[in-house]
């Protein structure tokens, strides 16, 4: 009784407190936390399940990654992808259908020029498709949002020192920066990086599980020769790592470590690489030309310099990916920054932008260089000099990406954990209580570089192994109960890190917040916790909402 009245007491402090800040205090059914596309999934399904929803994104757009050039989706199993996750890309193919929004090439000339990339693209039976230009992206998702009747709050970040306020297992609501609190009877954290999460108690891991903890053959510390890696025609090539060439007393490249973090397989609390997934256009009437970034650093690019040097015959898209958008339009991947995110998963808002300047700062010097280097061949240079940033994209950003790739982060730790053995080809492992189907490969990017005792130049952390179609397990979204009974986690989901490398694709993203959404709704309406609603009971449900199980994927 002592305790539940001194709870009481502080509610009621609190709200006294935003009162005389002028913040407000905000109550509905289902709180949403992170704007990205299971985020948006999420809401959508949770309203459209009769629920009252809040969906507060910490930044000024929504829609994550997906309306910041990650637009050439990571789709190679299309007929796995259902519900209101099908229904986003049905809308995209339905807006391509207009010849005016055709700009810059027929629809016609755009599928031909991306017939043999980005999975075709498109699937006329089913009426999808998942190559498109972020500004739609963006606008779906909004129209999607509106129709559902999801109040949407953006530029709102959580309170990092006081985030969460807690009784038991159970969040009653969430303080923010501004002031501004929020109580719910069920939250979804669909951010990238986990903060609520985190900030609920609730278990987690950043970096990799050693290859013990799981028996697993592709967790922890990868290393391979990057002569091996980046091999040209004539075979192996040997780069050297020191800042003057042949001699080790001048230091190291940037980005590089001075010894191996361990041996292979042992676990470490390192990341793979993020980046920006930026878009260019060679559409002379939209671009804007490559121009030398204000903090250039040709140094973070020496590497890149001695590799083009050593491989005169090396191509454009060996060195980035330029994944096809319609209007001439291209996603652009891989300008990895191995070893500068270590700090992001557990680091304030402050450390997060300064890193994401990096990146930013990284990126365009990308262009910069290969654009203007005389080792890079000048066929790669003549090339990427037709692109340059697109003038109808990212209007109130200098025309750039808003947020960064942030491909791995927190990851929680419940009562199911999704390791390689569900996720590789051969495996022996299949979750019986399935909400998302996931089949991509068991894929990871750099990690680090660092050198060996004889000062060869290895890389740490690239994986890309073949992989089945598997189920994703309803416990792999909740977290134990004893540390919270309402809350969701549809993306930084309790999985090893080789089994995260297959399931971190956004179309699997939404699908599990779309299933998040619906067992959140589901819960209020039974009241009970998410761990103990039924899941015959919620997989039944989710067949009515369109969503797909190992046994009825089309």
């Amino acid at each position: 009784m002592i305790a539940r009245l001194t709870l009481a007491w502080s509610l009621v402090l609190c709200l006294l407190a935003l009162a005389a800040r002028g913040a407000e205090s905000r109550v509905c059914d289902v709180l949403v936390y992170g704007g990205t596309p299971a985020g948006i999934m999420a809401a959508i399904s949770a309203a459209e399940n009769g629920r009252t929803v809040m969906l507060v994104e910490p930044y000024r757009h929504v829609g994550g990654v997906m309306t910041s050039g990650l637009c050439a989706t990571d789709m190679n199993s299309h007929s796995r992808i259902g519900g209101r996750a099908r229904l986003f890309f049905q809308r995209i193919y339905q807006y391509y259908q207009d010849p005016t929004v055709w700009r810059s090439e027929s629809r016609e000339a755009y599928f031909a020029r991306s017939a043999n990339r980005v999975f075709t693209g498109k699937n006329d039976p089913f009426r999808m498709q998942w190559v498109f230009e972020p500004r739609v992206a963006e606008s779906i998702f909004e129209d999607m949002l509106r129709e559902a009747g999801v109040t949407v709050y953006r530029g709102e970040r959580l309170e990092l020192s006081q985030a969460v306020e807690k009784q038991a297992n159970r969040i009653q609501g969430l303080r923010m920066e501004s002031g501004n609190r929020y109580s719910a009877k069920m939250f979804i954290d669909a951010t990238y990086d986990g903060d609520l999460m985190a900030r609920a108690g609730i278990r987690y891991i950043v970096g990799r599980e050693s290859n013990e903890t799981y028996g697993e053959q592709f967790n922890g510390v990868r290393g391979k020769r990057y002569a091996e890696l980046y091999a040209a025609s004539s075979g192996p090539i040997q780069i050297d790592p020191f800042l003057s060439p042949g001699n080790p007393a001048s230091g190291l490249l940037p980005f590089i470590a001075s010894a191996p973090p361990g041996v292979n397989g042992q676990a470490d609390q390192r990341v793979q690489a993020y980046c920006f997934r930026y878009t260019l256009t060679n559409d002379p009437n939209n671009r804007r030309p490559i121009e030398k970034p204000a903090n250039y650093n040709p140094r973070w690019f020496e590497l890149l310099g001695r590799t083009c040097a050593a491989n005169p015959n090396i191509t454009l898209r060996s060195l980035m990916s330029m994944g096809p958008l319609p209007n001439r339009k291209v996603d652009v991947n891989v300008s990895n920054m191995p070893g500068a995110n270590y700090g992001w998963a557990e680091g304030d808002y402050n450390l997060r932008a300064k890193l994401m300047q990096q990146h930013k700062d990284f990126a365009l010097g990308k262009l910069y260089f290969l654009v203007n280097d005389p080792r890079v061949p000048a066929a790669v240079r003549d090339e990427l000099a037709q692109y340059g940033l697109p003038r109808d994209e990212f209007a109130d950003n200098d025309n750039f990406s808003y947020q960064l790739y942030v491909r791995e982060a927190r990851r929680m730790v419940s009562d199911y954990v999704m390791t390689e053995h569900n996720a590789l080809r051969g495996g022996t492992r299949q979750a019986e209580d399935g909400i998302a189907i996931g089949s991509y490969m068991v894929d990871s990017h750099q990690v680090g570089y660092y050198v060996d005792p004889q000062g060869e130049l290895y890389v740490d952390g690239s994986l890309g192994e073949k992989p089945r179609a598997y189920a994703i397990s309803y416990r792999s979204i909740v977290p134990s109960e004893s540390q919270c009974s309402n809350l969701l986690v549809p993306v930084c989901i309790s999985s090893s890190h080789p089994a995260y490398g297959s399931i971190r694709m956004e179309p699997v993203f939404m699908v599990m917040g779309h299933s998040a959404g619906t067992a959140a709704a589901m819960a209020i309406d039974r009241n009970t916790s998410v761990q103990q609603l039924p899941y015959e009971t919620l997989r039944q449900r989710l067949a009515e909402e369109g969503q797909f199980f190992m046994d009825s994927a089309k």
